[in-house]
């Protein structure tokens, strides 16, 4: 029986069905009232399958998501983020507080990702979610091992409404309220998109060769996705596998063949037909659906398997940052 086939739960789910109506997609981004917050703690963030979590979920702090785009960006990942925000996650915890723009590119310095992505868990209480495809999966991986001190033992704080480098290298944990490095930070989800090492080779990134198959303790859980017989990142039949150095649950996801390296991060059209939409909502890692027929497909499992990541992210968090705030009274 789900947690939420309760009278009290389900008008919750009214409540926050008709506040989301009027108060947008970035409602997620905001503190729940207090007659929510029993819902939101009681959901399963391990079954978020049905539509009535869904729509309880719209209520939930959400985590900042970075999104990093390959090195020829014919193809943002822009649709990528599209596809979230029509899947119900928060536009405001997607747009660069700098320009606004839904996709970053992949040339950053992986200290000033790190440094910004410090500056939003110390603010907005919640682990932030990195995501990249092609070379944006590589930055993805190197900001990983920045955070783990890997090229400095010391990360400044930047702020990402300016860009600017902030002068500290520590922030005040909002979970402990205990200050501390921003060396160490852990994301709660992290993910890389047929990032291959013959573009590193071809680009000259040698540091990161030994790197871009290891992820450190600073990402709770990382997915890596490699597309069998991919010529742009270089993966034949199969792939070399991401393996986590230490606790960080790793995943290796290999897509079908018929995948396209450049339109991997075309999925918006799979929020708006309902078939894949719901193929999406029921799609679980050990028990994945049959595809639907007779509609476009393109790049399903990838957007199934990334939303059943980011949205379970998205529960965990939520449910932790409620937890400290009740704690805190």
């Amino acid at each position: 029986m789900s947690r939420l086939s309760c009278p009290a739960c389900a008008l919750v789910v009214a409540v926050v069905s008709v506040a989301a109506l009027i108060a947008g997609p970035a409602i997620g981004a905001q503190v729940p009232a207090p007659s929510h917050r029993a819902a939101l703690l009681a959901l399963d963030c391990d079954r978020l399958g049905n539509g009535e979590a869904t729509v309880v979920l719209a209520g939930m702090p959400a985590p900042r998501i970075v999104l990093l785009h390959g090195s020829i960006p014919v193809v943002t990942m822009e649709p990528f983020a599209r596809f979230l925000i029509a899947m119900g996650y928060p536009e405001s915890s997607l747009r660069d507080p700098l320009d606004g723009s839904l996709t970053r590119s992949s040339f950053g310095d992986s200290a000033h990702v790190a440094g910004m992505l410090a500056w939003h868990y110390e603010h907005d209480r919640l682990r932030p979610m990195l995501i990249g495809h092609s070379q944006g999966g590589m930055l993805v991986v190197r900001t990983l091992h920045t955070l783990a001190g890997a090229f400095d033992p010391a990360i400044a704080l930047v702020d990402p409404a300016t860009g600017e480098t902030l002068p500290r290298t520590v922030i005040r944990d909002p979970v402990t309220g205990i200050e501390r490095p921003v060396v160490g930070l852990t994301l709660a989800f992290a993910a890389a998109i047929a990032t291959g090492k013959l573009a590193r080779v071809l680009l000259g990134q040698w540091t990161m060769l030994p790197l871009l198959r290891k992820v450190p303790d600073t990402a709770l859980e990382f997915t890596g996705f490699a597309i069998a017989w991919d010529p742009i990142a270089g993966t034949l039949a199969e792939d070399e596998p991401y393996l986590a150095t230490g606790t960080s649950h790793v995943r290796n996801v290999l897509l079908p063949a018929r995948y396209s390296h450049i339109g991997a991060p075309l999925m918006a059209h799979l929020a708006a037909q309902p078939a894949t939409r719901a193929y999406i909502l029921a799609w679980r890692p050990d028990a994945p659906p049959a595809l639907p027929e007779g509609v476009d497909v393109r790049n399903l499992e990838l957007a199934a398997d990334l939303w059943h990541s980011i949205r379970r992210h998205w529960c965990v968090e939520g449910q932790r940052r409620l937890r400290t705030e009740e704690s805190a009274r």
